[in-house]
């Protein structure tokens, strides 16, 4: 069954919510939704043509972005960087009504990088009708051998 998984991370983000909810996806059967700390917890028939499952907090959102086909997140580094790891398709939506918005820069750079797709709430929609995911590229895996190399080099430690 093809799923979207939305996540929020810790943030409240009732308008990602209600934007996904009120979307169509062409080619999902299933849609499950972390909506951490919002106001909108949406039954399971609050979508036509999809069967919907949400939670506001997990231990673990892994298994949940394991099993999902598309990935749709806030602009957290954290949310982003656990989907990208996992090897998902991404598409980031930006909360344009935070000020001093350092979500905006991250999602515009992985972005031209060609790791993630990005939009507000209010281009949603059409993201996702227009959306091709085939110019995504993975998303390289850490070096933390040559970051621990720098630091023992920078420390004086070998």
């Amino acid at each position: 069954m093809k799923t979207v998984f939305v996540t929020v991370g810790t943030t409240r983000f009732d308008e990602l919510i209600e934007s996904v909810t009120s979307s169509e996806f062409r080619g999902y059967e299933r849609l499950v939704l972390q909506v951490g700390k919002g106001s909108l917890l949406p039954d399971a028939d609050s979508c036509a043509h999809l069967s919907v499952q949400a939670f506001r907090f997990k231990d673990s959102i892994t298994e949940d972005m394991k099993q999902a086909d598309l990935v749709i997140s806030h602009a957290g580094a954290g949310s982003c960087l656990e989907a990208l790891g996992a090897g998902k398709p991404l598409l980031v939506v930006v909360n344009d009504k935070l000020m001093d918005n350092h979500q905006l820069e991250l999602a515009r750079q992985l972005h031209m990088d060609h790791h993630l797709l990005y939009c507000t709430c209010s281009t949603l929609i059409e993201t996702l009708k227009n959306m091709d995911l085939s110019v995504l590229q993975p998303f390289p895996p850490g070096q933390p051998k040559n970051f621990a190399n720098f630091l023992d080099k920078a420390l004086g430690v070998k």
